[in-house]
């Protein structure tokens, strides 16, 4: 598989890095060091090793395991052999990972032992090791020529996210989008050759995942930083030699908790925020623990990777403000018909531009829903359903959504998504979730339960930690609209009351 003069897909941003800087580290974990070169020739070994198992073109590879060097090389082995590379987090329970499996049919699930013998139990599809895949591809033959995608809009990945429904939605992304945002969001981050990025995150989640795109690009090198105690961050952080950290609001709160118990200079130069908005108080109290570091600011959505980048510590002197759009894109607002409305009025945000991924996978209504075609110029237009406004410099500043979804620590959630798991909870007859002010929710019951507290536990089997609500309230009634629907308004109401 020789290497390829333009980038048109995403192993070419390893192929890439590779050729110009074959000897520079590109990945650290617990189990040592991978020079560019060494993950380039670990990824051909995978894509022997995925061909192997007679995983070929536009088939789903799914993928549940922390962070490690093979998974990152696992990534670049199915782009090669035209595989969409389905990650999942490691916690996402069997109530919505079956629903995954089923909706994605992979025709391989590579795992670790950790993780096998669950998934196994909830679907019928081919499981692998991934040392065992690792292992097949050391003698494996290469797979034959012309293998691999056949265009730029072949699917590399399906990004799942809660979306406006009770499951997760896989969001379709093609090779052309994604490169495409990798590079743009480079040109305004402008990671270096020597940079260091400490990546907490997992590479399900695609705030994580673009990091390795970033460091491709750049050539710096990426340290997966997920295993380990809490209470050691910092310490492996400075240790790492850390100089772009990206964070959401918890991971900062993290790290300035322990930076302030162990003060000390990092040699952090850069903290990005995605995911769920920095407050005020956290970005400020993360600049005094850090104070050699700056702070970007981003605004995004799976659907479209980044909407836009706060230049460096632009919120000092712009607060609210998420950025402009990524270079090459584009950002309306348009009220309630589509129309765009004037700068400084508020309406929804509507982005156009090469980073519109292709829809949802299985998900017709929902992708029409969505990805509208804009009739004066006929190209897919991503409707976010995120409110806001402009402001005369082409500033975006987010002031909140239309429709359920909501953040909570860190994590794009649906209430769709709670109610949905927490009906499914035996003895649970209704169940609504109402938001406390930011960052809290209630889950609200009609049970035949003792207590809330099987309600919680039935809960904890079947949601990840940050989608969990802050608190379980039982209810003899839920309140209904004259049409016989929850009535949200009045729900909230008297959750709030019983909160004085």
């Amino acid at each position: 598989m020789p290497y390829v003069s333009e980038c048109e897909f995403v192993h070419d941003l390893l192929d890439g890095a590779a050729l110009r800087n074959p000897t520079a580290t590109a990945l650290s974990d617990a189990s040592g060091d991978w020079t560019y070169a060494d993950l380039r020739a670990a990824s051909l070994r995978m894509a022997r090793g995925l061909w192997q198992r007679g995983v070929r073109g536009g088939q789903r590879v799914l993928t549940q395991m922390p962070n490690r060097k093979e998974l990152v090389a696992l990534l670049y082995g199915a782009s090669r052999v035209g595989a969409v590379l389905v990650p999942v987090t490691p916690e996402m329970k069997p109530f919505h990972l079956r629903s995954v499996l089923a909706d994605t049919t992979p025709a391989l699930v590579v795992t670790d032992g950790a993780h096998s013998e669950r998934i196994a139990a909830l679907n019928p599809a081919p499981i692998a090791d991934i040392d065992d895949v690792w292992h097949d591809g050391r003698t494996a033959p290469a797979p034959p020529d012309g293998t691999g995608p056949r265009t730029s809009h072949d699917a590399a990945l399906l990004i799942h996210t809660s979306g406006s429904t009770s499951v997760p939605k896989g969001v379709v992304c093609p090779h052309r989008q994604t490169v495409f945002a990798a590079r743009s969001i480079d040109r305004v981050l402008r990671y270096r050759a020597d940079d260091v990025v400490f990546l907490r995150l997992p590479l399900s989640f695609d705030y994580g995942l673009h990091q390795l795109f970033l460091a491709a690009l750049s050539g710096a090198r990426v340290v997966l930083a997920e295993a380990g105690s809490d209470l050691t961050l910092l310490r492996r952080l400075r240790d790492a030699g850390a100089t772009v950290v990206p964070v959401v609001p918890a991971l900062a709160q993290l790290l300035t908790h322990l930076a302030t118990r162990d003060p000390g200079p990092t040699a952090v130069r850069l903290f990005t925020n995605t995911g769920a908005a920095l407050t005020e108080p956290t970005g400020k109290a993360l600049r005094v623990a850090f104070p050699s570091a700056r702070v970007a600011l981003m605004f995004g959505t799976t659907e479209c990777k980044r909407v836009s980048i706060l230049e460096p510590d632009g919120d000092l002197t712009r607060p609210g403000s998420v950025g402009r759009p990524i270079p090459g894109t584009a950002v309306d607002v348009v009220d309630e018909d589509g129309k765009p409305l004037p700068t400084g009025s508020e309406g929804e945000f509507v982005v156009r531009g090469p980073h519109v991924m292709a829809g949802y996978w299985n998900a017709p209504e929902l992708t029409e829903r969505r990805f509208r075609k804009d009739p004066r110029t006929g190209e897919t237009v991503l409707h976010t359903g995120d409110h806001g406004h402009l402001d005369e410099d082409g500033h975006l500043y987010f002031s909140g959504r239309r429709d359920d979804i909501v953040k909570h620590r860190g994590t794009r959630v649906s209430v769709l998504e709670i109610e949905a798991a927490a009906l499914d909870v035996p003895g649970v007859r209704a169940a609504a979730v109402v938001a406390l002010g930011e960052d809290a929710l209630a889950l609200c019951v009609v049970a035949d339960t003792a207590g809330t507290g099987p309600v919680v536990e039935g809960l904890a089997e079947r949601l990840e930690q940050a989608k969990l609500p802050d608190q379980c309230l039982r209810f003899d009634a839920l309140p209904l609209t004259p049409n016989g629907k929850t009535d949200y308004h009045r729900l909230s109401e008297t959750v709030r009351e019983t909160q004085q």
